[in-house]
């Protein structure tokens, strides 16, 4: 009657669909704000993050369709191979501990603490990351950034994680887990531990599944905000690391929590599907 067949009225209608461009022009303004603040999180958390926002429109888009998207705007993340360098040292005269942590499950923040390091390139030589991580809750509970590997970046990090308790008790029964470099192992680091009275564990094979969750949430903060980008310096490197925790602990979804964040779950008693 108006000269439109079926299969050309269904093309006008979708080539003139201004609800739908204008959605998808708002969700990838969205994106863009989002990959400033983590500039290499998986699709698939950003897509929760996006539907978060946008989920309630009628024309909002299916995952497949959203990925489409973020490939026309060039958005879709590129993997580039990296360099390693050695991080721990076991070969040292320090004692070693049982791994307290085999088969346990908690059921609370502030029960077991993971702690790691890692390195981070800079054009100005390699800094050192020592993280310390929450298992329950995976918020980095403590950090410190060093241009070597000596005991005291992980001092520091300890010592913030410890502020980070309500009151000096909490610390008591609390276990502290590690690989078993000599930083961890260590006379003065072992000493701060007891001194608090934490509980010390270890890895005992040299499996980087006995300490999976350490290692995970470095590769998280690296692949996500530090690899792939030009880093000038330990200042630069700094302020960087602390951006990426930020919003680590703060804007990320994790799988493992239902898809809250680390904060939610260790300070406001979000409740994770395990």
């Amino acid at each position: 009657m108006f000269g439109y067949s079926r299969q050309s009225y269904y093309k006008h209608v979708e080539e003139n669909d201004f609800a739908g461009q204008a959605l998808n022009e708002l969700i990838i303004q969205s994106v863009r704000a989002y990959r400033q603040r983590m500039p290499r999180i998986g699709s698939r958390k950003l897509y929760v993050l996006i539907q978060r926002e946008f989920g309630s429109q009628p024309k909002f888009p299916g995952r497949d369709k959203f990925l489409d998207l973020l490939s026309e705007q060039g958005l879709l993340l590129r993997i580039k191979r990296r360099r390693h360098y050695k991080t721990t040292d076991s070969n040292h005269p320090f004692k070693r501990y049982p791994n307290l942590i085999r088969d346990r499950v908690f059921s609370a923040p502030n029960q077991a603490w993971a702690s790691d390091i890692t390195y981070v390139e800079t054009t100005d030589g390699v800094c050192y990351l020592s993280l310390i991580t929450d298992l329950y809750s995976r918020k980095i509970v403590g950090w410190a950034l060093g241009t070597t590997l000596q005991t005291i970046y992980c001092q520091r990090a300890l010592e913030m994680a410890l502020e980070t308790l309500h009151a000096p008790e909490d610390s008591k029964g609390l276990i502290h887990h590690s690989d078993r470099g000599c930083q961890y192992c260590s006379y003065g680091y072992v000493n701060g531990l007891k001194s608090h009275g934490i509980e010390i564990s270890m890895t005992e094979s040299g499996d980087p599944l006995e300490n999976a969750v350490a290692e995970r949430v470095n590769g998280i903060i690296k692949s996500e905000w530090l690899y792939g980008v030009k880093i000038k310096d330990y200042a630069d490197c700094y302020e960087r690391v602390s951006q990426a925790v930020m919003a680590y602990n703060n804007l990320r979804p994790h799988m493992s929590l239902d898809y809250q964040t680390p904060t939610e779950v260790h300070d406001f008693g979000a409740v994770p599907v395990r």
